[in-house]
């Protein structure tokens, strides 16, 4: 699943939500850097549906990271109580986007592999 063999059709695309009231639009998405951001703050994706209350706010403050790094959790938990919570169909897209950037680079294929001429790896 690396950034060469993800086709551009196969890539979840980010997520928009426009804040009605400022007319703010903001794009959700995850890259590596947003990842570890929320991973170095206890957050596991599959604790979602285990502790939902707390998990799924801040899956959706951690998708404001990539491209919004100065928007404040309080400002995210306000957006989320304005549009009355998340839908399945929302939720699953910022899953997908995380778990899309969490791979990003950890899984290659053969091919892959070979093509890097500066280091080498013997299994």
């Amino acid at each position: 699943m690396s950034d060469n063999i993800i086709n551009i059709q196969d890539r979840v695309q980010p997520v928009r939500v426009i804040d009605n009231k400022t007319g703010t639009a903001y794009e959700l998405d995850f890259n590596r850097e947003s990842v570890k951001f929320a991973e170095n703050r206890g957050f596991k994706v599959d604790e979602l549906t285990v502790f939902p209350v707390t998990r799924i706010p801040e899956l959706f403050y951690y998708a404001f990271r990539k491209n919004h790094k100065n928007v404040a959790r309080s400002q995210t938990d306000a957006l989320l109580d304005g549009m009355g919570g998340m839908t399945s169909a929302f939720l699953e897209r910022l899953m997908q986007l995380y778990n899309q950037a969490a791979l990003t680079h950890l899984i290659s294929t053969d091919e892959d592999s070979a093509k890097n001429a500066e280091v080498t790896v013997e299994l």
